[in-house]
C-alpha cells in the first residue's frame, strides 16, 4: 500500500483478460479475497486489507441495520431495500409501497434524481421522454427503507442522509459490529447517503455472517428476503440477480466502481475490487473465485467470461488471469 499525502493507493494485480484474437488487449488489475465460514482467508490476491469503498454493496448490510432498529417490511420489499434497481415499474412501485405504508410520498425522498439504471428500461424510459426523477433512481428503495426506519423510530425525516443523524449514526455503528472494522474513511455516495471505506477482507467476512445468519436475526431476514426476490435486488438480465438464480442459497451485491461481494449459505464469502472502475471485469473474477470454493461449475458458465466483439461477432474474451491461485494465503487478515 503506497501513501501520498492523504491518498491511499492499494498494490493490485492483474486479475482479468481481455483478449481480441490471439492477444491480450488489455489487463484489468485489482484485488480480491475468499474467506472461509469462521472467517479465515483461504484464497487472496493484491492487497485485500486496503481499505475500499464498497458503495452500494453495502445495501444489505444496511439494510440488516435498518431491521435491527425495527424495519419491518414484506420480503419483495426488504429485498428492495438491499437493491440497487433496475428502474422496472415494479421496483418503483415497491417504492412508493414502503412509502406509503409509512405516511410518507416521493417528496420526502433526498436521493438524486435519476433515470432508471437498467438498460431496457432507460431505453423505454427516455422514449417516452421521461427525465430524472428521485422514484426512478437504482438507489430510492434503500432512501425509502431509511425514511420509513426514521418514522418508526420518531427520527427527523428530513435530515435522514446527515452523516450525525440518528438513523445514520446507528447504520454506522452496525456497520462497525459486522465488520468488525472501525471505518478508515467516510465520504458521500452517489445518492447522497455517507459511504464507509472498509477493507475487502472484513466486509468479505460480514457476507459470510450474512449469508449463514439464522432465520429471525435482522441479517437472517435480510438474506431470506433477498434469495427469496433477487428480482428486486437487481432486475432483469442484472448479473446479479441471475447469479443469485443460478446458484441456491448464494447472495450477492454489487456496487459501484467495480465491486462486488458475494455470500454462500455455509458461510465462506467472496470480495472483489476491479482497480479501474471497469464495471465488465467483476463477474468473471467473481465467477473464477467462486469456481474455485467448489460452487457449480455449469452454475457459473454464464458469469465466465464475457465475448469481445469485432463487427459485431465474438472476436475474444473476457476471462480471469491464469495462475490466479498459486498461492492460497491464510495469513492475510
Amino acid at each position: 500500500m503506497r501513501l501520498n499525502s492523504a491518498i491511499v493507493t492499494a498494490s493490485h494485480i492483474p486479475l482479468v483478460d481481455v483478449t481480441r484474437g490471439d492477444l491480450v488487449e488489455s489487463v484489468h488489475y485489482g484485488s480480491f479475497v475468499a474467506t472461509a465460514p469462521n472467517g479465515d482467508v483461504l484464497y487472496s490476491g493484491g492487497e485485500p486489507g486496503s481499505p475500499v469503498y464498497p458503495r452500494s454493496s453495502l445495501k444489505p448490510l444496511q439494510a440488516a441495520a435498518m431491521v435491527a432498529a425495527g424495519l419491518e417490511l414484506p420480503d419483495d420489499l426488504l429485498a428492495l431495500s438491499a437493491a440497487s434497481h433496475s428502474g422496472a415499474a415494479d421496483h418503483i412501485a415497491g417504492v412508493e409501497r414502503i412509502l406509503g405504508m409509512h405516511g410518507l410520498d416521493a417528496s420526502a425522498l433526498r436521493n438524486t434524481p435519476d433515470v432508471p439504471y437498467g438498460s431496457a428500461e432507460r431505453r423505454a424510459w427516455v422514449a417516452a421522454d421521461r427525465g430524472p426523477t428521485r422514484r426512478a433512481q437504482a438507489c430510492s428503495g434503500k432512501h425509502a427503507a431509511m425514511l420509513a426506519t426514521c418514522v418508526i423510530n420518531g427520527w427527523p425525516v428530513h435530515s435522514y442522509l446527515e452523516v450525525d443523524h440518528p438513523l445514520q449514526v446507528a447504520i454506522a455503528e452496525s456497520l462497525e459490529a459486522a465488520t468488525g472494522e472501525r471505518a478508515s474513511a467516510t465520504a458521500v455516495d452517489g445518492c447522497g447517503t455517507p459511504v464507509f471505506a472498509y477493507s475487502l477482507t472484513a466486509v468479505a467476512r460480514a457476507y459470510g455472517r450474512l449469508a449463514s445468519a439464522p432465520t429471525g436475526t435482522p441479517e437472517g431476514s435480510v438474506a431470506h428476503a433477498m434469495r427469496a426476490h433477487p428480482y428486486m435486488v437487481g432486475g432483469a438480465g442484472r448479473d446479479v440477480t441471475d447469479l443469485m438464480t443460478a446458484v441456491p442459497g448464494l447472495i450477492a451485491k454489487d456496487g459501484a466502481e467495480s465491486v462486488q461481494l458475494v455470500g454462500l449459505a455455509d458461510g465462506s464469502a467472496v470480495a472483489v475490487k476491479i482497480s479501474d472502475g471497469g464495471d465488465r471485469a467483476r463477474m468473471p473474477i467473481t465467477a473464477a473465485i467462486l469456481a474455485r470454493l467448489g460452487v457449480s461449475a455449469p452454475a457459473l458458465e454464464p458469469f465466465r467470461t464475457s465475448p469481445v466483439l469485432g463487427g459485431g461477432q465474438p472476436v475474444g474474451e473476457l476471462r480471469a488471469c491464469e495462475n490466479l491461485f498459486m498461492t492460497e494465503n491464510p495469513a492475510v487478515a
